[in-house]
């Protein structure tokens, strides 16, 4: 009869530990990490590591397999402590997951190192409201909309890409929206751009954006930018996001936005239109080429219009 003691040695000998530095490391430079906190609900529910997907262990061998279908993914399994992870990425390892490993010193170390965690507000009534439909897509649900109420996003450009991009953003729930834009509101403007209203003509564009978004959604938080991107004041505005989208209309600062992102990890959504074309391409470092490396030299001047 295997004791306690028996089990976790067995655990240690088929699944390796790594430490919270480790993890946190990991987290930064692999986007194909994925976290699983096997606490249960209530102690979840006091903070969480941001991105973890919750399953409880006793519901493990039953939802692993439909979160993580594919039994290649690396996995991190954390707990309070380290040991009910341990035990509990035994029994992946012996379903088959072969990348599987377990959080040593837990949420009890993660907070000793002062590392930040997120914790499960519930959703208000006007909330559960708001985004019902959300709930009904098996890909976004209670959880996904809580992701995104936490997401930060910024916009470079609140133009005629800009504009639609934000309005959907933001009536998705997307938390914390940036807008970059140093022009003003022209007449001939609001054929397109929709973030924008008559009575905004001469107004900046990121004031006039921010009050429609703000009128759209009140959970949505506005950070505006008037301002060009420079080489200067990339790295600052962009930092504190997770994702960024560029609407921009001129080579120069889609290299830019190309580059600060490159350097910073950050995945960048870049779009284009001419008349009746578009293209829109995920740019994510890491996991595919960037900007420069599909377009290495940008076109003359005046060769392609904007």
């Amino acid at each position: 009869m295997k004791t306690y003691r028996d089990l976790v040695a067995e655990a240690k000998r088929a699944v390796p530990e790594v430490t919270v530095e480790e993890v946190r490391d990991r987290l930064a430079h692999d986007p194909d990490l994925a976290l699983v906190d096997v606490r249960d609900p209530d102690e979840y529910r006091e903070g969480a590591i941001a991105g973890a997907v919750p399953i409880s262990r006793g519901f493990l061998e039953f939802k692993v397999p439909e979160a993580f279908p594919d039994p290649e993914t690396p996995l991190v399994l954390y707990c309070l402590s380290g040991l009910r992870s341990l035990l509990a990425a035994k029994v992946l390892h012996d379903l088959g997951y072969t990348r599987v490993a377990s959080m040593a010193g837990g949420i009890r170390r993660w907070k000793e190192l002062r590392l930040p965690l997120v914790k499960d507000e519930p959703l208000t009534p006007e909330q559960m409201e708001r985004y019902s439909r959300h709930f009904m897509l098996a890909q976004v649900g209670e959880r996904g909309q809580k992701q995104l109420l936490r997401s930060k996003v910024l916009l470079i450009g609140a133009g005629g890409l800009g504009s639609p991009a934000g309005v959907y953003l933001a009536a998705a729930g997307v938390g914390t929206l940036g807008l970059v834009d140093s022009d003003v509101v022209d007449l001939s403007n609001l054929q397109r751009q929709i973030l924008h209203r008559t009575e905004d003509v001469g107004r900046p564009k990121v004031e006039s954006a921010r009050d429609t978004i703000r009128a759209l959604n009140p959970d949505v938080t506005v950070v505006p930018y008037a301002e060009r991107l420079t080489v200067e004041n990339i790295e600052r505005i962009i930092k504190d996001y997770d994702l960024i989208v560029d609407g921009s209309d001129n080579f120069a600062t889609r290299y830019l936005v190309n580059d600060a992102c490159y350097l910073a990890g950050k995945p960048n959504v870049h779009g284009s239109i001419f008349q009746f074309e578009g293209m829109v391409t995920v740019l994510a470092p890491g996991r595919g080429p960037c900007y420069r490396c599909l377009y290495p030299v940008p076109p003359p001047a005046g060769l392609v219009p904007s």
